[in-house]
C-alpha cells in the first residue's frame, strides 16, 4: 500500500504510531473524498448480499466497514481540536458537511436498515453471547435514531437537520477559539499583588513571546481564569477578567446566540420527526438515567442543599468583606478569592504553596505511578514517536508481563491553537475481532507554560484535572472487548464519566501528595478543607445541567434562548453571587460536544465514583490490588459490551447508594 497517499495507508510507525510528520491539512479532503467511497462500497456489499441476514454477515461486517475512513476522521478531528492551524479551520466546515451526509446516507440505506432489523428480531435465537447481543441491538437502535424508518420526505429533512447541526456546532466552537484567543490582560508588575510567582512567570512568559518585553498577559484560557480570580488582590481586575471570559460570544463579533436559537430549534425538530417528545428524551434514551425525569431527580436532590450551604458561604464571605471595610456586596468575581482567605485562616491551607508542589512533570509521573501501583502498567517515554507538535510527548504503555498495551500521546500545555479546556480522544481504539488491535489514545489540556515547561506549576484543581483525563485515559488503554463499537469509552454518556471522576481521588489522597514533599500540615489542611466551598462548587456545576436539561425540554427555549435561561435561573433562585460555570454562549459541552441535555452526566457519575471509592476507603488501603483488578475487570476492561448498570453490579455487588454523592459533596444535614 505505499503508492497510497500518506492519510490513506494503514499506520505502520512505531506501535502503529500515526504519521504526523507527514500530515498536510491540503490532503485531508481528497482522502476524505476515498476513503467515504471505499466504505460506501463496503456498505453496498453487505447490503446487497443474497445471503439471509444474521450477525457475522451483517453487524460484525458493519463493525469492520469504514477503516480507512475512521483513520482518517480520527486524524482530523484530533488535529482540528489541538493544532488547529488556518488551514484547518478553513476546511473544518466543509469536512464536517462531508461526514455528516455520509453518515445519514448510511442511516438511511433501506436494504441495510431492512438487514439490521432482520438480525435485531432473531438475535435470541442465534446463539450469540451477551456482547454480540448488546451489539445487535445498540446497532439497530442507533439505525432508528438515525432515521431509518422514516418516510422519504422525511429522510430528507432529517438529513438537512443533521448537516446543518454539524456546521453550527464547527460555527460555534470557532467562535469560542477566536473569542478567547482575541483577549489579552495586559498588565505590569505593579498590577500583581497576591498572585504566585509560578502564575507571574508564565504570564510573563507569554507577554515575551507576544513581544511585549516586561509586561505580564493573561487568558481567557480556564487555568488563567481561575488562578486569577483565586489569587489577585485587584478586585477591579478580577472582575474584568470575570466579565470577559463569561461575555464571550455574547452579542459581540462571535455572537453564538443566534447558533444557539437555530440549534436549539433543530434538535427539537429532529427529535418530533423521530417519534422523541423533545430533544431530552431522544438524548437520553441510550443514558443509564433514561428519562428527563430521572436526571431532574438527581438534580434537585442536589441543588437544594447545594442551595442551602451556598447561602451559608454566602453570609460567611460577606462577614469577612465587611470585617476588613471592602465596602461592597460580594460578587462572582470575589468569590474564590475571599473563599481562598477563609481556607487559609480557618484551614491553614495556602492554595500557593501547595502549588509550589505540583509540577507539571511531577503530576504526570504520579498518575503513571498510581496507575503501576493498581493496575501494574509501566509508561515508558517513546522520544522516537513524532507528535503533532513539538509540546506532545508518547509513551508506551506495558503491563506487568512485559506486554504492550498501547499508545498514549500527553499534551497538556496551552497554546492558542488549541480549543480551550481538558479533554482525552482515541486514533485507535482496541479490539480483537481479526487480531489483537492496541489502543492509541491521547490526553489534552491548557495548563498555563512557564519556562521550562515541563516545570509549569499547577494547583490542586488542575492536577485533580490531569487525574481525571488520565481517568479516560486508562478507560481506553485498559478496555479488552471483541467489537470497536464497544470499545473504551464508547458507553452511555453518563457512565464515561465514571472512571475519570474515580481516578481524581489518588491525587489527594495522602499518599500521593506525601510523594511532592507537600508537608503532613498542608496535607491535613487540604483534607479538611474538602468540606468547605461545596455549596459554591455544587451550583455552579448543577444550575448548568438544569438548565441544559430546560432548553431541551421546553418548546419556546428556541424563540428567545437568552430569555428564557434568564427566566429558568430566577425559577430556580440562581444565587446571584455565583455565575454559571458555563454561561451558554461559550459552552462548548452542549453546543460543539456530545453533551447536549447531558451535562448532568459528571453528577451521576460522580456518585457511581462516591461509591466506588468508598470500597476502597472500607479497606483501609486505597492501594487494593484486589479491588482494583475488580475494578479493572468489570469497568475499565468491559466497555459497552455490556449494560453500565450491570458492570457496577459487577464490581460493588449492588445498585449504586444514592446518598454516596451526598457524603463526598458534605450535603447531608446532621
Amino acid at each position: 500500500m505505499t503508492d497510497l497517499p500518506v492519510l490513506l495507508r494503514p499506520w505502520d510507525g512505531p506501535l502503529g504510531a500515526p504519521p504526523f510528520a507527514q500530515v498536510r491539512p491540503e490532503d485531508f479532503p481528497s482522502a476524505f473524498d476515498t476513503a467515504m467511497a471505499w466504505h460506501r462500497a463496503e456498505i453496498a456489499a453487505i447490503a446487497d448480499q443474497s445471503a439471509a441476514p444474521d450477525f457475522d454477515n451483517t453487524i460484525a461486517a458493519l463493525e469492520r466497514s469504514g477503516e480507512a475512513l475512521a483513520r482518517v476522521r480520527r486524524l482530523f478531528w484530533t488535529l482540528s481540536s489541538t493544532q488547529a492551524t488556518p488551514d484547518i479551520r478553513a476546511i473544518e466546515g466543509d469536512i464536517a458537511a462531508r461526514l455528516s451526509a455520509h453518515s445519514t446516507k448510511i442511516g438511511h440505506d433501506d436494504r441495510l436498515a431492512a438487514r439490521i432489523a432482520a438480525a435485531h428480531a432473531g438475535r435470541h435465537d442465534a446463539g450469540l453471547n451477551d456482547a454480540q447481543i448488546r451489539l445487535v441491538e445498540t446497532t439497530h437502535a442507533g439505525f432508528l435514531r438515525s432515521g431509518s424508518m422514516l418516510e422519504p420526505a422525511q429522510k430528507a429533512r432529517f438529513a438537512a437537520i443533521d448537516a446543518r447541526l454539524a456546521a453550527l456546532a464547527v460555527q460555534f466552537g470557532h467562535n469560542v477559539m477566536a473569542a478567547t484567543g482575541a483577549w489579552i490582560l495586559d498588565l505590569d508588575s505593579d498590577d500583581l499583588a497576591g498572585l504566585s510567582p509560578g502564575l507571574c512567570a508564565a504570564s510573563a512568559g507569554r507577554a515575551t513571546a507576544n513581544g511585549a518585553q516586561g509586561r505580564y498577559h493573561f487568558t481567557l484560557d480556564r487555568t488563567d481564569y481561575e488562578s486569577f480570580l483565586t489569587f489577585s488582590a485587584r478586585r477591579d481586575l478580577r472582575e474584568r477578567l470575570w466579565r470577559a471570559f463569561t461575555d464571550r460570544c455574547d452579542g459581540d463579533a462571535h455572537d453564538n446566540w443566534p447558533v444557539i436559537a437555530e440549534t436549539l430549534a433543530l434538535r427539537r425538530e429532529r427529535a418530533t420527526l423521530l417519534g422523541y417528545a423533545d430533544h431530552a428524551h431522544y438524548a437520553l434514551e441510550d443514558s443509564m438515567a433514561k428519562t428527563p425525569d430521572a436526571v431532574q431527580a438527581l438534580l434537585m436532590q442536589l441543588w437544594k442543599p447545594g442551595k442551602r450551604r451556598a447561602a451559608e458561604e454566602v453570609a460567611e464571605l460577606q462577614a469577612l468583606i465587611d470585617r476588613e471595610g471592602g465596602g461592597f456586596a460580594l460578587a462572582p468575581w470575589d468569590w474564590r478569592y475571599y473563599a481562598e482567605k477563609v481556607r487559609r485562616s480557618r484551614y491553614a491551607l495556602d492554595g500557593a504553596a501547595v502549588a509550589q508542589h505540583l509540577r507539571l512533570d511531577a503530576i504526570r509521573q504520579a498518575a503513571f505511578d498510581t496507575a503501576a501501583m493498581l493496575y501494574g502498567l509501566r509508561f515508558i517515554r517513546r522520544a522516537d514517536i513524532v507528535g503533532y507538535h513539538p509540546d506532545v510527548w508518547a509513551w508506551e504503555v506495558k503491563n506487568e508481563e512485559d506486554v504492550p498495551v498501547g499508545l498514549l500521546f500527553t499534551d497538556y500545555l496551552a497554546r492558542p491553537e488549541k480549543h480551550g479546556g481538558a479533554w482525552m480522544g482515541s486514533l485507535r481504539v482496541q479490539e480483537s475481532m481479526d487480531g489483537d488491535v492496541r489502543p492509541i489514545v491521547y490526553l489534552v489540556a491548557n495548563f498555563a507554560a512557564a519556562p521550562p515547561p515541563d516545570t509549569a506549576r499547577l494547583s490542586i484543581d488542575e492536577a485533580r484535572t490531569l487525574f481525571h483525563e488520565f481517568g479516560h485515559a486508562l478507560h481506553g488503554l485498559l478496555s479488552r472487548v471483541t467489537y470497536p463499537s464497544q470499545s473504551g469509552t464508547a458507553v452511555a454518556r453518563d457512565f464515561v464519566e465514571f472512571p475519570s471522576k474515580f481516578m481524581e481521588n489518588w491525587i489527594v489522597s495522602r499518599e500521593v501528595l506525601s510523594g511532592f514533599g507537600v508537608p503532613d500540615a498542608l496535607i491535613a489542611a487540604i483534607h479538611e478543607a474538602e468540606a468547605y466551598g461545596q455549596g459554591f462548587a455544587t451550583v455552579e456545576l448543577i444550575s448548568c445541567a438544569l438548565v441544559d436539561l430546560a432548553v431541551h425540554r421546553a418548546p419556546d427555549a428556541a424563540a428567545d434562548p437568552r430569555a428564557f435561561i434568564d427566566a429558568e435561573l430566577n425559577r430556580l433562585g440562581m444565587p446571584r453571587e455565583i455565575g454559571l460555570r458555563h454561561r451558554f454562549p461559550c459552552f462548548t459541552h452542549i453546543f460543539d460536544g456530545g453533551y447536549a441535555s447531558a451535562y448532568y452526566s459528571y453528577a451521576w457519575s460522580e456518585a457511581l465514583d462516591a461509591d466506588a471509592f468508598e470500597a476502597f476507603v472500607e479497606s483501609g488501603d486505597i492501594f487494593d490490588t484486589g479491588l482494583a483488578h475488580r475494578f479493572k475487570q468489570e469497568i475499565l476492561e468491559r466497555g459497552d459490551s455490556r449494560d453500565p448498570m450491570a458492570s457496577f453490579h459487577a464490581f460493588r455487588g449492588r445498585d449504586p447508594d444514592p446518598k454516596a454523592l451526598m457524603r463526598v459533596r458534605h450535603l447531608l444535614s446532621g
